[in-house]
């Protein structure tokens, strides 16, 4: 019946300030409750705090058709998914099974006032965490806990409380921990009909305690890549929106250096606590993300942003571009297109994969990265790259080109000296052993104060150039040649090569020794900034008159060695036959005729004649194919929207790494923790203060008292390089606050 009548609606009727449901049901709430009107009948009413009776209005409005569950979800600010959970919970147990369920732990508190009082001794004797947890039976969170310090503990999204003494309390409580953002609807309003320009300008509400707040500590390292700067150079602007290019860049930036560096990654970010660092209501979500990667990568300058990257890494550490080391990279690709095979060195094996060719400096800091042609070996990457690296290190300058064996090539070291680099890289293929008396012990110490002694001998060697342009002439390089020991006491040589004949000897050694910099590069940036994701899934048909290799190739060689073993085995065995012949046993008679040997000699010349023709079917077969008759659906992935995040990421890797060098002197176990201790300061919670000219950046101290020291004297360093926050005036000011001391 309530069905019928409610099927012919009266005049809606609701009162001031009742927010409407559905045309004639409104809803009406506030601080001591919530009242339902259905076409001006007070229908369903609670209480505060009766979660319950909140939920038998909500369940009671869908069963009545007063509504539709949507809009129920909507205007009780919940998803449909849960308006059904409780609609079920009711049909199960009644009213009694829409009150809510006990959040949290079920049991006792382990943390009793005098387990606290335990744990608090243990830290004031100087304890770390996981000691004081083992102590005492509890998790290292229980500890934090007891500690003041949940909020510190580096969880992105977080905002706990910390423990700061006296002065931090005062200190917080003249502004609101985690307040509302500053309301940006009429620029969102103006972004929606492109009438915002070039985005909307960061705009800070004063707050303690905001999460993710380290991330700012980044910003004056960030400034030093060049990245803002070479991004606004390459592509000038984006589209008119309410995300520009500079916070489209410090997103991504941002979620790199939080552990999230894929768009993707944007989900398991607040979006809200990602927007105060920004300086906006909200971060961008993941459909925006890659809205802009997408009108970025469309420009078709990616490889320009690189190098514009790489000019500024020059002008800002020319002292590291002495020795660069040049690598290429296999990015492994999983999909289901069909995408040119490579040898993977990690795998040990062929796989689908893209190849890049990575130059780092002396550092292993990654200086710039190109795209590598399929099917091109390291030595053809390297000499397409000498003109890149001449206009990056500039004119006349001497820098030395390290590199591995798959760069090895007469022709190629012919080629690197003329254009006015050095070399440095290790003998491939078979070489002399030297005489022992020739090698002595070396005792050198490297860049890193880091002692070294090796069995050392100092020569020189020609090396011939059997193809290209330079056939028949020779390079005469610097050998140096290192004993080192193998197995079951045995020593054995191995040579390195360069054109230098300035460097010690020892230096020689470690210098290319130094080249597993740029795989710990490798190593590192898989695990922390994804550098093997695939983030755009775009592809394009291969070129099909692209040579590559022809496998047939392959089948004929093997073809010729197999004949070439048959002939062999085929002659041992016809001179063994003649042998016997020739030497009878006593007192037997043997009989040697031109017809018995060119019986037994018929299989060996058949046999030769055979190889004869398999090397000739060989010969007639190409080296190289059009790839359109070996695999015509071959495709190429996405290249320009990769680089373009590979640039992102190299920037966020070099101010992560700047941040860690700086504390050296400030941490005693630098060498071995500093990158963790970034890390945590990184995604550790926070006061945002503008005022006058500056924003401050208060930050809660970290999970022990010797951290929060280091991150000190690091937040005296940034405030010093007197770095504005991009896109304002605001010069960006460092603090952390003390550590708690035991009560």
């Amino acid at each position: 019946m309530m069905a019928r009548m409610l099927s012919q609606l009266p005049l809606p009727l609701l009162p001031a300030g009742a927010a409407e449901i559905a045309p004639g049901v409104g809803l009406l709430a506030g601080g001591d409750g919530g009242l339902v009107i259905v076409h001006g009948l007070a229908t369903f009413a609670w209480d505060a705090g009766d979660e319950a009776g909140r939920r038998l209005a909500a369940v009671q409005l869908v069963r009545l058709r007063a509504a539709s569950q949507g809009q129920v979800a909507g205007a009780f600010g919940v998803d449909p998914g849960t308006i059904w959970r409780w609609d079920q919970a009711l049909a199960a147990g009644g009213v009694a099974a829409l009150v809510p369920a006990r959040r949290g732990p079920k049991g006792a508190s382990k943390l009793t006032p005098e387990l606290a009082e335990r744990i608090a001794g243990l830290d004031a004797a100087g304890a770390t965490l996981r000691q004081i947890a083992a102590a005492t039976g509890v998790s290292t969170f229980s500890v934090r806990n007891a500690l003041g310090r949940v909020a510190s503990a580096g969880r992105p999204g977080t905002a706990g409380v910390t423990g700061d003494g006296d002065g931090a309390a005062a200190g917080d409580a003249d502004v609101p921990v985690l307040p509302d953002p500053v309301p940006r609807d009429g620029e969102r309003a103006l972004a929606r009909w492109g009438l915002l320009g070039e985005g909307a300008e960061p705009v800070f509400a004063p707050g303690a305690r905001y999460p993710l707040a380290g991330l700012l500590l980044a910003l004056p390292a960030l400034e030093g890549t060049g990245l803002l700067d070479a991004a606004r150079e390459v592509y000038g602007r984006l589209k008119d929106g309410f995300y520009g290019l500079t916070a489209t860049l410090l997103t991504l930036v941002f979620l790199a250096l939080a552990g999230e560096p894929r768009a993707e990654g944007a989900t398991r970010v607040p979006p809200a606590a990602l927007g105060r660092v920004l300086g906006l209501d909200r971060a961008p979500e993941v459909k925006t993300i890659r809205r802009k990667l997408a009108e970025l990568a469309a420009a078709g300058k990616a490889a320009e942003l690189i190098m514009a990257l790489a000019r500024r890494h020059a002008a800002a550490r020319p002292d590291a571009l002495g020795f660069l080391h040049v690598d290429g990279h296999a990015r492994v690709y999983h999909g289901t297109r069909t995408v040119q095979k490579t040898h993977v060195a990690r795998l040990k094996f062929p796989a689908p994969a893209t190849m890049e060719t990575w130059v780092t400096d002396q550092d292993g800091d990654p200086v710039f990265m190109v795209v590598a042609e399929p099917s091109d070996s390291l030595a053809g990457e390297l000499r397409r790259l000498l003109p890149a690296l001449r206009g990056i290190v500039g004119e006349g300058r001497r820098v030395t080109v390290c590199f591995d064996r798959g760069g090895w090539s007469p022709a190629l070291f012919a080629d690197i000296t003329a254009a006015g680099f050095d070399l440095l890289t290790w003998r491939k293929g078979p070489a002399p052993d030297l005489p022992a008396e020739e090698f002595t012990t070396v005792a050198c110490t490297d860049d890193r104060g880091r002692a070294h002694e090796y069995e050392l001998a100092d020569t020189t060697v020609e090396l011939g150039i059997s193809d290209g342009p330079r056939k028949g002439q020779t390079v005469t390089l610097r050998q140096v040649s290192r004993r080192v020991p193998a197995r079951a006491g045995v020593t054995r040589q191995i040579h390195a090569l360069t054109s230098r004949t300035d460097l010690a000897a020892g230096e020689v050694c470690w210098r290319l020794s130094s080249r597993w910099r740029e795989e710990n590069y490798f190593r590192y940036a898989r695990t922390r900034f994804a550098l093997d994701a695939l983030d755009c899934y775009a592809a394009t048909p291969d070129d099909p008159d692209r040579k590559v290799p022809n496998p047939a190739r392959k089948t004929a060689a093997a073809r010729v060695r197999q004949a070439e073993a048959a002939a062999q085995a085929a002659e041992t065995a016809r001179d063994a036959a003649l042998l016997q012949l020739r030497s009878p046993a006593p007192g037997q008679a043997a009989y040697l005729s031109n017809q018995v040997i060119n019986a037994l000699a018929a299989p060996a010349e058949a046999a030769w004649r055979e190889l004869d023709e398999a090397d000739k079917a060989a010969a007639a077969i190409p080296a190289r194919i059009p790839l359109g008759d070996l695999a015509p659906d071959m495709a190429r992935l996405d290249a320009e929207t990769k680089q373009i995040t590979h640039a992102i990421r190299m920037a966020a890797y070099n101010a992560e790494t700047a941040l860690a060098r700086a504390l050296h002197g400030h941490y005693a176990r630098a060498g071995d923790e500093a990158y963790a201790l970034i890390r945590e300061a990184l995604t550790t919670s926070g006061d945002i203060r503008p005022g006058d000219r500056e924003l401050l950046i208060r930050l809660d101290p970290l999970t022990a008292p010797r951290r929060t020291q280091a991150l000190a004297a690091l937040c005296d360093q940034l405030t010093a390089a007197r770095a504005c926050y991009p896109g304002t005036g605001l010069i960006l000011r460092y603090e952390v606050k003390s550590h708690p001391s035991p009560a």
